[in-house]
């Protein structure tokens, strides 16, 4: 996806929830073809669910808080408000709303609205807290804030999903009534031939780069030649000479270089945190001018352009070091190829069949407190504990 599908200069119109409930039924009923015909989805199984019931039995406002690794996530987790006869509301990026009015429609009424994530939208966080308050449907909300590609992996999660929640159970104290999360592990499976699926991408990708296929290395030093040939290449383009070192060593190096004189130029050099919220930072320093509309065509060009670079950013970020290792589960291998030709081509190609498994996780009851700024927040790490122990993943490939 490029740049421009996910940020837009137009200005910010709220898409709020749609409170019906025929809609989402029927839209629900329909997603199974959808999710096949567009993603190869297959099967999805899915367990846990009755915790989730019992939370909705009980009264409690319900958050959902899903990892987030690939375009399908929201559709998948239709399947498990299917499974429980109760519609979710969920967060979703505005720049979904802005580009194709039938898919605008259709988000909406199958229960997602609108948060604007350049920005501090008040709005969305008002009605976020207003569904878990009246406990009316679950909220879904995504709190890695973007799609990581990396089914072993969790990027850091945003804030701003705790502080709705602890609003919200606040608000619910008052009458004695809690708010509960329940953290959602998606995880995918690719039962077709790896190998082969992978070697013909990779076929693909090496004669774009103008290369001869290099069929007779193994795959792990296919994709390592790969990788390196597609960083040197962004090196190329943004320092004028290829870097030394490894490719660990080299990704931040590059990510830095393109953000720092960013940073200097419009959040008073601050590089705090984590790529995407660095990213975040910027996007919400750039866009306020560019949808004010009164910018020359040569600066607003400019400011595309900048903004394009912090993307670039962000998608090395996305690159973890060592997420291919040599022994390591093939499934890997097809979320990298599907990055490179994503990042490569603007699309990703449906290889085969997929399959997907929702696991709920146990009820986090909400408490109001948090410990002392600094401090990592309580609630977040609990979250991201059951996720990576439903996942399978350790907290070594946590970043």
């Amino acid at each position: 996806m490029g740049m421009n599908s996910v940020v837009s200069d137009k200005p910010y119109v709220p898409v709020p929830p749609y409170h019906g409930t025929l809609w989402p039924r029927a839209i629900n009923l329909y997603i199974p073809r959808y999710l096949h015909r567009r993603y190869g989805t297959s099967k999805i199984e899915i367990t846990g669910d009755e915790k989730l019931r019992a939370s909705i039995d009980a009264g409690h406002g319900v958050l959902i808080t899903p990892n987030h690794s690939r375009d399908e996530d929201p559709f998948i987790i239709s399947a498990l408000a299917k499974k429980i006869g109760k519609p979710f509301f969920v967060v979703a990026s505005a720049h979904l709303f802005m580009h194709n009015k039938l898919q605008a429609f259709v988000l909406r009424r199958a229960g997602a609205f609108s948060i604007y994530r350049e920005g501090m939208d008040k709005q969305a966080v008002q009605t976020s807290i207003e569904i878990l308050e009246t406990a009316e449907r679950p909220l879904v909300i995504f709190p890695e804030g973007h799609i990581s590609r990396t089914n072993d992996r969790l990027t850091p999660m945003l804030e701003g999903t705790a502080l709705i929640a602890r609003q919200a159970a606040k608000k619910r104290a008052k009458e004695n009534k809690k708010v509960v999360v329940h953290p959602v592990a998606l995880r995918y499976s690719f039962p077709y031939d790896i190998d082969a699926v992978v070697a013909r991408s990779l076929d693909e990708i090496e004669q774009r780069l103008t290369w001869r296929p290099s069929r007779e290395l193994p795959l792990y030093e296919r994709f390592q030649k790969v990788g390196a040939g597609l960083l040197a290449l962004k090196e190329l383009q943004y320092l004028g000479h290829t870097q030394d070192g490894t490719i660990a060593e080299r990704i931040p190096k590059l990510y830095d270089a393109i953000l720092k004189p960013l940073e200097a130029e419009w959040t008073n050099n601050n590089s705090d945190g984590h790529v995407v919220a660095r990213v975040k930072r910027l996007r919400a320093a750039i866009l306020p001018d560019m949808i004010k509309g009164d910018l020359d065509e040569a600066e607003k060009a400019r400011r595309w352009r900048q903004l394009e670079d912090a993307d670039v950013a962000q998608q090395l970020y996305h690159y973890p070091p060592n997420y291919i290792g040599d022994s390591t589960a093939k499934a890997r291998m097809v979320e990298t190829v599907e990055r490179f030709e994503e990042d490569l081509t603007g699309k990703v190609t449906v290889h085969g069949r997929v399959d997907a498994k929702i696991t709920v996780g146990d009820a986090i009851e909400v408490s109001m407190g948090r410990e002392a700024r600094g401090e990592a927040d309580p609630l977040i790490t609990t979250i991201e504990r059951q996720l990576r122990a439903m996942l399978g993943i350790d907290s070594t490939t946590a970043m």
